[in-house]
């Protein structure tokens, strides 16, 4: 679809396994958006602190993401319970914050059409994005969405632990002084929970098209 004379930037918020990233997907593809998932990013940055264990944690992850291509991180696997364990711990560190969001500001400075989603997108990212979303889901839902995703890499895993670490990443990310997860004033909530995806994308849409009409 196009976007006429209308440059277009949607953002996209909510807790772990809320569908932010389903939805953010699917609107990127219908309105031909370029799309960056923040938690993709400190899934990365875990992986690779992880990996190499440098000394200078700081200085190593800014050499790595001045030469960063987004697009090949889909090649690596960065869905496992340890990397998904270490990403909340890092998402408190604000040295390490720092360095990501320069990453996405910088990427949304460049693509004047894109779709960020995470959890302080619409506050601190892209605060003045043109459309903004913020997805909500039961936890029960989403503790079995997350448990399909990682269990695919991990037969042991047992649903108990994996709504347990949901709920303690929520109110990490909840609690957290740097850039915590909050809805900003303007966001259209969408609650997941019963929607499929195709009522998602056109609940998200309904909102998208009000903005490209004015």
């Amino acid at each position: 679809m196009k976007l006429n004379s209308k440059y277009l930037k949607i953002s996209c918020d909510g807790g772990a396994a809320t569908g932010k990233s389903t939805g953010a997907k699917m609107v990127s593809k219908k309105y031909k958006l370029k799309f960056l998932s923040s938690g993709l990013l400190y899934r990365y940055a875990s992986f690779l602190l992880l990996k190499h264990k440098p000394k200078n944690k700081i200085n190593f992850l800014k050499k790595k993401f001045i030469k960063l291509n987004y697009n090949k991180l889909d090649k690596i696997d960065l869905h496992n319970q340890q990397i998904s364990e270490f990403s909340a711990k890092i998402a408190k560190m604000n040295k390490i914050r720092n360095i990501l969001k320069k990453f996405q500001i910088d990427f949304a400075k460049k693509n004047k059409n894109c779709c960020i989603e995470g959890r302080d997108i619409s506050t601190k990212i892209l605060p003045k994005s043109d459309v903004k979303f913020f997805f909500i889901c039961n936890l029960n839902i989403a503790s079995v969405r997350r448990f399909k995703e990682l269990s695919k890499s991990n037969a042991n895993l047992k649903l108990i632990d994996v709504k347990k670490a949901l709920r303690m990443r929520n109110i990490s990310d909840t609690k957290r002084k740097n850039s915590p997860l909050l809805k900003h004033r303007d966001s259209v909530v969408i609650n997941t929970g019963k929607l499929s995806k195709q009522a998602m994308l056109l609940k998200m849409s309904k909102y998208i098209e009000k903005f490209l009409s004015e």
